[in-house]
């Protein structure tokens, strides 16, 4: 009598327990690195920096100065550092603040950034562009008479710039 012996259903259930195993590595490191982009985030308080509140920017210690600067400013009245710093529509708004979120956090995390920290020139063109934005009576008067937009690149073209001449404006006493 010959008797066969299946031992597929054995080795089934080995495949089985092996992905169960790799599934449940694969849970615990995504649920830790979960936790600890989640403890970071309320750590660092990543909430503040969707809000329009300047005291945010000074969650680090590195930003204290310009902070500091910016209350004694002449713009602290009228201004908050979203309203230079950032695009004013929807999506350029949160999209910069995601940017600067993840290079300050990388930067800081590294120790990797220039002190006294710097503007990139991005980062200078919209400021710039914000400028022109809210002085646009003033500077239409300077320039000839334009839309916003070719305004300002009329006088990037040139050279000009709001903060060649007014450099310490909104971090400072300014010109």
């Amino acid at each position: 009598m010959d008797m066969k012996v299946d031992y597929s259903a054995g080795m089934n259930v080995r495949r089985a327990s092996r992905w169960a195993v790799a599934l449940g590595v694969l849970c615990v490191l995504i649920g830790a690195l979960a936790g600890l982009g989640a403890y970071t985030f309320v750590y660092a308080e990543g909430g503040s920096y969707v809000s329009n509140d300047p005291a945010a920017c000074a969650n680090c210690h590195i930003m204290n100065e310009q902070y500091d600067a910016w209350q004694k400013s002449r713009h602290h009245a009228t201004a908050t550092c979203n309203d230079c710093h950032v695009p004013q529509d929807l999506l350029g708004r949160y999209a910069a603040k995601a940017i600067h979120g993840w290079n300050h956090s990388r930067a800081f995390t590294m120790q990797d950034f220039h002190e006294p920290i710097r503007i990139t020139p991005g980062d200078l063109k919209v400021v710039e562009q914000n400028c022109v934005r809210c002085h646009q009576e003033t500077v239409s008067q300077l320039y000839n008479p334009q839309p916003l937009h070719a305004l300002y690149a009329g006088a990037a073209d040139q050279g000009m710039s709001c903060t060649k001449c007014h450099v310490g404006v909104g971090h400072g006493p300014g010109r």
